[in-house]
């Protein structure tokens, strides 16, 4: 596929932005080994150029090829042999120069051996050998262009795009950087270079105009200077050095035979009539001192003055949403519009100058200076600002609104319908009463009834009951012989609001059983319900309740172990929802656009350092726990390490879902805020999430912190094991996959 004669091919190539037409209908040729020069003004599409022919951004209509490769359907196939270095520094200032090398040089799966052979060879090319050690963001312009073009060629492109590489340099470093294309080009490789200067331009094998997203004119510099347009037929092309040219323009343009005049710095180039002599030249510009007139060629930034104004005579616009068919860009316009314009033209254009000074002076505030000056002006700013970011007008009026309805729906500190299980060992219709009791209280709920000490403690060890009624063989027995009954409720008191409303429910419970045994019994004076096992008197019925895993209800222990969890995912959400909308906003990602690294690669090159960083948190936070708070850990620490790690991973990947989602780092803020506060409120963390209303409920599995609260509170407080926890596991399991595959699917290297 490399041995085409034209290594880049570009067939009325077109990309829209919405109704803006950035480019139209745009085609050129590029042969190997030559140096293009892309050239027009800013805006005029040569970025977006580069970028089609990179395989970054996807062409609107038409067709374009590099290397053979079609830059629609083979977009990654270009970018392994394709070097680009974009017009802003896009390499990573934090890193070293050293660093950076290596890092593009991994990217493009160079080996050890041949890294360090491109390494040595490139920073001799670029006289970077002295600065490898030196960060990024602390060279100079100059030695930024030499690291980016160093990083650009680490893996031997055949192709370099360069998008304005000397913008912002010194001339010195501009000259360098030039001798080290010319240097390139001579070992063939083939370069697109887009610049806004004319000497630049005059090194190029071949040279394309863009203006106003078309390419107006194309070809060998030598060429475009013998142009009809720009060196029509009866015409000469004076240089004038005289005091003042900026002021002399009007008066020379009035001179008659003149066709068009253009500064250029302390000189007037000057198109004139056959017939008009230098000394003819010289007699009609009267009262001003001619230091100098020579007749001259055109140069490259005649042609592009010519070509421009020729582009306005001819009615050129913007093009936005246009379907006009577009002009060839090979077809030279001819010479019925390069007769001078009038004189009556020239002075409504100086007059009309003129005027606009005036009215210019005449504006200017008068009159003592205020300290609210400017107020107006910047409030209508901001709200131009606000009306043209949704994502802030939604933060700021539906997100608090949204948030408000739930939240004020789904929290209730009422503790109903507590999952309970029993284990009636009586089995008789005494028994059965006691349940109905627990059942029309509307505190308890019975989940399952149990036939084995195993079972009943596996349930609350589980999780699966948060209460445990243990009815004794020999409860109706001594309810009907007058003796006490002692009935085990055991109560789980890891959730310690559920645990406090329980035991107070089933105190309550016991006396009004005792009550309605007593009426039951009669009333005679000489007569008692019931008598303990000392023969004293007692109520029939003693509840028993008895705290697990917290006795004491201390709050440390409820509280400590679900902050853990949202500790966690507050700080690893915020680290990844970062990580790619900085690396938008600095540049660098786009600069990776362009290279072969793979979405997957990407996100989890960014994913697993925060995991690794993240287990550290997770044994520091867990010391503060055990050590600071006194909440010891009964279950397997290696399993909770294990299962922490998931967590963290899923977290992550929900980061990188927000980074790649949001545009800038503070709607990366917003969004994350969004996702942390219904993780704290509905995950169970502060309130219990069975009271919610049944779609609260349901949308609390889609938050991760629910299934990793859980877990926490089952190793931490009641040793649950890995079979117990599977519900939660697997629920924590399908978040981070369906998250981390989310991320991946959502990112794609390509510019919006």
């Amino acid at each position: 596929m490399t041995g085409t004669e034209n290594v880049i091919e570009v067939r009325n190539l077109s990309r829209n932005f919405g109704k803006l037409r950035a480019v139209q209908d745009v085609s050129l040729s590029i042969s190997r080994g030559s140096i293009y020069g892309l050239l027009g003004p800013n805006g005029s599409g040569k970025s977006t150029i580069i970028r089609m022919l990179c395989g970054v951004l996807m062409p609107s209509s038409g067709e374009a090829s590099v290397l053979g490769w079609n830059v629609r359907r083979d977009a990654e196939a270009i970018k392994r042999s394709i070097g680009y270095m974009s017009q802003k520094f896009s390499l990573y200032p934090d890193l070293t120069v050293l660093e950076n090398l290596d890092f593009y040089g991994r990217i493009y799966g160079l080996s050890s051996q041949l890294l360090q052979q491109r390494k040595d060879q490139l920073l001799t090319l670029t006289r970077l050998t002295d600065r490898t050690s030196q960060l990024a963001g602390n060279l100079s312009g100059g030695w930024k262009q030499r690291l980016a073009l160093a990083c650009s060629l680490i893996h031997h492109p055949e192709v370099l795009f360069l998008d304005e590489p000397t913008a912002g340099i010194d001339p010195v470093a501009r000259r360098q950087l030039w001798d080290l294309l010319f240097e390139l080009s001579g070992q063939g490789m083939t370069l697109l270079v887009t610049t806004h200067y004319m000497d630049e331009a005059e090194r190029c094998s071949e040279v394309g105009y863009i203006y106003q997203s078309r390419m107006i004119v194309q070809g060998k510099p030598a060429q475009l200077k013998t142009l009809p347009t720009v060196a029509p037929k009866g015409s000469q092309r004076f240089e004038m050095e005289v005091a003042g040219a900026a002021q002399m323009l009007p008066s020379v343009r009035a001179i008659p035979g003149i066709r068009s005049v253009t500064l250029f710095g302390e000189r007037l180039h000057v198109l004139a009539d056959d017939g008009l002599s230098p000394q003819q030249l010289a007699h009609e510009i009267e009262g001003v001192s001619v230091e100098s007139i020579r007749q001259v060629g055109a140069n490259l930034e005649d042609v592009f003055v010519a070509m421009t104004e020729r582009a306005d005579q001819e009615g050129l616009e913007p093009i936005v949403g246009s379907t006009a068919e577009p002009s060839s860009p090979n077809t030279l316009p001819g010479n019925e519009s390069d007769a001078p314009r009038s004189h009556e033209e020239q002075t409504k254009t100086t007059i009309s100058t003129k005027d606009l000074l005036a009215d210019n002076r005449q504006s200017q505030p008068t009159g003592r200076a205020s300290g609210l000056r400017g107020l107006w002006a910047v409030l209508l700013k901001e709200f131009f600002h606000i009306r043209r970011q949704p994502a802030t007008i939604f933060f700021m009026l539906v997100v608090p609104a949204l948030q408000t309805m739930i939240f004020g729906w789904a929290i209730r500190t009422e503790i109903e319908n507590v999952p309970t299980v029993v284990w009636d060992q009586d089995g008789r219709r005494h028994g059965r009463e006691l349940q109905e009791m627990l059942t029309n209280s509307r505190q308890f709920r019975i989940i399952s009834q149990v036939h084995s000490s195993e079972e009943f403690h596996a349930a609350l060890r589980s999780g699966q009951a948060r209460v445990g009624l243990l009815i004794p063989a020999d409860y109706s027995d001594r309810l009907l012989s007058g003796q006490q009954v002692q009935v085990p409720v055991l109560i789980d008191g890891s959730d310690s609001q559920t645990a406090t409303a329980s035991m107070n429910t089933i105190n309550l419970l016991g006396t009004q059983l005792s009550i309605q045994v007593a009426r039951a019994k009669g009333e005679a004076a000489q007569f008692v319900p019931a008598r303990d096992r000392a023969g004293e008197l007692a109520m029939p019925v003693e509840m028993r309740p008895r705290l697990m895993y917290n006795p004491n209800l201390e709050s440390a222990r409820f509280f400590v172990p679900g902050l853990v969890g949202i500790i966690l995912q507050l700080v690893t959400l915020f680290l990844t929802s970062f990580a790619i909308v900085r690396e938008r906003e600095m540049g660098t990602l786009e600069q990776l656009f362009v290279t072969p690294v793979g979405r997957a690669g990407l996100m989890l090159g960014k994913l697993l350092p925060y995991a690794i960083i993240g287990l550290a948190e997770v044994l520091i936070v867990l010391s503060i726990m055990v050590f600071l708070f006194d909440v010891p850990i009964r279950g397997s620490i290696g399993l909770l390490l294990a299962l922490s790690g998931l967590f963290i991973v899923c977290s992550l990947s929900l980061g990188l879902y927000v980074s790649s989602i949001a545009k800038t780092q503070v709607e990366a803020l917003q969004f994350s805020f969004i996702i942390m506060l219904p993780s704290v409120l509905l995950s169970g963390f502060m309130f219990p999430r069975a009271e919610m209303p049944m779609p609260v409920f349901l949308a609390t599995h889609l938050l991760p912190a629910t299934y990793f609260i859980e877990i926490l509170r089952g190793i931490i407080l009641r040793d649950t094991d890995f079979i117990d926890l599977l519900p939660w596991i697997g629920g924590l399991t399908a978040c981070c996959i369906g998250l981390l595959m989310l991320s991946i699917t959502r990112f794609q290297k390509q510019i919006e």
